[in-house]
C-alpha cells in the first residue's frame, strides 16, 4: 500500500533564501515536491509560467476563490497569491512530501484547515543581513526595501507561531536542516501506521 505523503508549510521574511533553499532540497531529493502557486503579479526575469508560478489574470485568480479552488489565498503587497487544493491533493495521494513555500498569512490559514500539516520558518541570520541581501537583489526601491523591512519584523515575530524554526545562516547547513525535519516527520509512529500494519499482517 502507497503511504501518503506530509505537507510542509515553510514561510519566511521576503529576503531571507526560502526560495532558494526549497529548490535546492526538491532538486536533490525527488519525493519531495514543491506546490506550484497561482499568483496576479508579473514574472520576474527568469520565471516560466507552470514552474515558478502559474501566472494569471486577477479576473482568473479572483474567479477560482469563487470556485473555492484554494486551500488558502493572500494578498501579498498588491498582488494575489493562492495554494491549489486539487494539485496538494493529488500528490500527497501519489506519496509525495508537498512543500507550500507561502507567505505568513497563508500559513496561519492552512495551519487551521490543515492541522496535521508541519509547518517551518526560516530565519535570516539578523535583520542587517536581511537589509544587506534585500539591496544586493537590486529590483526594488529603496522605499520598497524599508517597507518589506518593515514587514519582515512583523513576520519574524510570528516564527514562534510555527513548529520548527531554521536559520538560513549557511545554505548547505539550512537545507540539511530542512530536511531533517521531513524526514522526522515521516518518522513519527503516527506516520508509520500502515508499515505497522502491513508487517503484522505478513506482507
Amino acid at each position: 500500500m502507497l503511504q501518503s505523503g506530509h505537507i510542509f508549510i515553510i514561510s519566511a521574511a521576503s529576503g531571507t533564501g526560502k526560495t532558494t533553499l526549497v529548490s535546492r532540497l526538491s532538486a536533490n531529493q525527488p519525493d519531495i515536491h514543491i506546490s506550484i502557486s497561482h499568483t496576479t503579479r508579473m514574472p520576474r526575469a527568469g520565471e516560466q509560467n507552470g514552474v515558478h508560478y502559474h501566472f494569471v489574470s486577477r479576473s482568473e485568480f479572483e474567479e477560482m476563490i469563487a470556485n473555492n479552488a484554494f486551500i488558502e489565498h493572500a494578498n501579498v503587497y498588491g498582488n494575489y497569491y493562492g495554494t491549489s487544493l486539487k494539485a496538494v491533493k493529488s500528490l500527497t495521494q501519489q506519496g509525495y512530501n508537498v512543500i507550500l513555500e507561502i507567505d505568513v498569512q497563508g500559513a496561519e490559514q492552512i495551519r487551521r484547515l490543515l492541522p496535521n500539516a508541519t509547518s517551518i520558518f526560516i530565519l535570516p541570520p539578523s535583520m542587517a543581513e536581511l537589509t544587506e541581501r534585500l539591496q544586493n537583489r537590486g529590483t526594488d526601491s529603496e522605499d520598497v526595501i524599508a517597507y518589506r523591512l518593515k514587514k519582515s519584523r512583523e513576520e519574524i515575530a510570528q516564527s514562534m507561531l510555527f513548529d520548527y524554526v531554521i536559520v538560513n545562516q549557511e545554505l548547505t547547513q539550512a537545507e540539511q536542516d530542512l530536511l531533517a525535519v521531513i524526514r522526522s516527520v515521516g518518522l513519527r509512529a503516527q506516520a508509520q501506521s500502515q508499515t505497522v500494519t502491513r508487517i503484522l499482517a505478513g506482507e
